[in-house]
């Protein structure tokens, strides 16, 4: 690998580790399976490297390897079934959108009961993993609504639906709690 992939690997790719961590432990609620998870992405970007194209968003090309390994992982332990195609998200986000992603907004998965509270988390976590992505996605990490298209692989209506759907079941889970600090009074 010559020391212009190197740097991009270093520089690039490797800030968003903690984002990628935040993910992945979202995604499996094992701080153990996240870390395997992240090491994993990091290991396809690197062995890959020549597929990311200079310019594109790096956080949304790891993040879409991270959940393609996700489902893979997943589908090998419980089912045994098709994989996601590799290829897909090793060709990079197609269509990247000249949109700024904050590099500040990093959750640590240990924080995050402090940060969003023990209700808040709970909720969070009492989602199935198809919903919980994309709070997490949006809500957390601020993709856009089309960049978490291109991350899941799925339509830009579906993205909008489902992450209404999951918001008010959230809404719903945490009515009591709202209620019992004065936040809420309504359903």
């Amino acid at each position: 690998m010559n020391n212009e992939k190197e740097n991009i690997f270093e520089e690039e790719l490797l800030s968003h580790i903690d984002a990628l961590h935040n993910f992945a432990f979202y995604l499996t609620h094992n701080a153990q399976e996240a870390d395997d998870l992240v090491q994993e992405t990091y290991f396809k970007a690197f062995k890959h490297i020549n597929y990311f194209q200079d310019g594109t968003n790096s956080k949304a090309w790891l993040f879409k390897i991270l959940k393609n390994n996700f489902i893979n992982e997943y589908r090998k332990k419980n089912r045994g079934g098709v994989k996601v195609d590799f290829e897909d998200a090793l060709r990079g986000v197609e269509g990247d959108i000249d949109i700024e992603i904050p590099e500040n907004i990093e959750f640590d998965p240990e924080l995050a009961g402090m940060i969003l509270g023990d209700e808040v988390t709970n909720a969070l976590n009492s989602l199935s993993v198809e919903y919980r992505s994309l709070i997490v996605l949006c809500d957390l990490e601020d993709f856009s609504y089309e960049e978490i298209s291109k991350i899941l692989g799925i339509p830009l209506g579906t993205v909008r639906s489902r992450l209404h759907r999951a918001r008010a079941m959230i809404k719903i889970k945490l009515y009591d709690y709202a209620k019992k600090i004065g936040i809420s009074t309504k359903k």
